[in-house]
């Protein structure tokens, strides 16, 4: 049997301790992006449902950090918002002061954004810098960058949807912009994912595994359903449940035409999708849970595909909530930040299936 060298097995748990003390520093800096999102994410919520998202008109990627600090400031850019059909339409009678309250909005989550810009571009430039990144994680991280890049740009052909002749932004471009959001939280939360450490339980059915990935997949679908439905303010075309005033399949969802334009255009087609999204996704969620306390009871899978319906269940617990009350904005914020819960948590209990991601070469090369 060989002896093992003590200087090379000195090297090894170096190796193994520096790089672990990396993968520390970089799933908190991810951890505290993802966080940074979120708050980005229900930001944008809540400028969508006050329905601030025209008031600041132009797109000034540096010099729009600073908001107007005069009364004459304030009057310019009250008169630039009072050239969009949303104002002479729409908001005619509002005075300076209220237009205030919806600039806040706007001006918040482009600052939140921009934000985002810098405490993921200085950090991934140190760490790299510095040699903390793995090789791997190096060309993903930069995608990640590039993908904000083009969110900004994503943002503003969203806006300026609604600048000439809309009253609001288009639920296409609205739906995009969310999805887009949603990517850039779910490549952070699959890195983050990978850089943490695995349980060491039996691997769960193999069917498990494309649950996770079906289940991640749909509730990303089910966030751009619910963007349709805000774009659309297809919230408030039933505000009954279970049934759709009165009946289960509405009489009046194929009322436009072409027939398919009803998916994305009609406000109560879109909200009748959007409830059949959420059953299916509770069903996946059901499945998922039955199989993996089957197959391996109360492991670490089993256990997160339990939280996972719980998760589910509680969001369209809300989801219903919100309905019927009309959509007060609170709730609507509440469901928003639970479909983002939902979301993270799916990716992450996916990216679990993968295990974490492989030691250093001498580390590997030892085992």
């Amino acid at each position: 049997m060989a002896v093992a060298n003590p200087t090379t097995e000195q090297a090894i748990l170096s190796e193994v301790r520096k790089q672990n003390r990396d993968r520390r520093a970089l799933r908190f800096w991810l951890g505290f992006v993802l966080l940074a999102l979120f708050c980005l994410v229900l930001v944008g919520g809540a400028t969508r449902l006050t329905n601030s998202g025209l008031s600041i008109t132009e797109w000034k990627p540096i010099h729009g950090v600073i908001p107007p600090l005069s009364a004459a400031e304030w009057e310019e850019e009250f008169r630039l918002y009072q050239r969009i059909p949303e104002f002479q339409q729409l908001n005619s009678s509002m005075t300076v002061d209220e237009f205030k309250g919806i600039f806040w909005w706007e001006w918040a989550h482009r600052l939140i954004a921009r934000g985002i810009g810098v405490i993921f571009a200085l950090p991934l430039l140190y760490f790299w810098l510095t040699g903390r990144i793995e090789k791997r994680l190096r060309w993903p991280l930069v995608g990640i960058l590039a993908l904000g890049g083009l969110q900004g740009f994503i943002g503003w052909w969203m806006v300026s949807s609604g600048l000439s002749v809309r009253t609001d932004v288009s639920q296409y471009r609205l739906a995009t912009h969310l999805v887009m959001a949603c990517l850039i939280f779910a490549g952070c939360m699959w890195i983050m994912r990978g850089l943490s450490p695995h349980s060491n339980d039996p691997a769960p059915a193999r069917s498990s595994r494309g649950f996770a990935a079906a289940i991640a997949i749909f509730a990303l679908f089910q966030i751009y359903l619910g963007a349709l439905v805000a774009g659309l303010d297809a919230g408030f075309s039933y505000n009954t449940w279970p049934l759709m005033d009165g009946a289960v399949i509405p009489s009046d969802l194929m009322i436009q035409q072409p027939f398919w334009i009803n998916a994305f255009e009609n406000p109560k087609t879109v909200q009748f999708i959007h409830r059949i999204g959420a059953y299916t996704l509770f069903a996946l969620t059901l499945i998922n849970m039955v199989i993996a306390l089957r197959a391996a009871p109360w492991t670490t899978h089993a256990r997160r595909a339990v939280l996972l319906f719980a998760l589910v269940t509680l969001q369209a617990a809300i989801g219903i909530a919100t309905l019927l009350m009309q959509v007060p904005l609170h709730w609507g914020l509440l469901h928003q930040a639970g479909a983002l819960v939902v979301f993270g948590f799916a990716v992450a209990n996916w990216r679990g299936f993968y295990g974490e991601y492989p030691h250093g070469t001498m580390i590997a090369e030892h085992d």
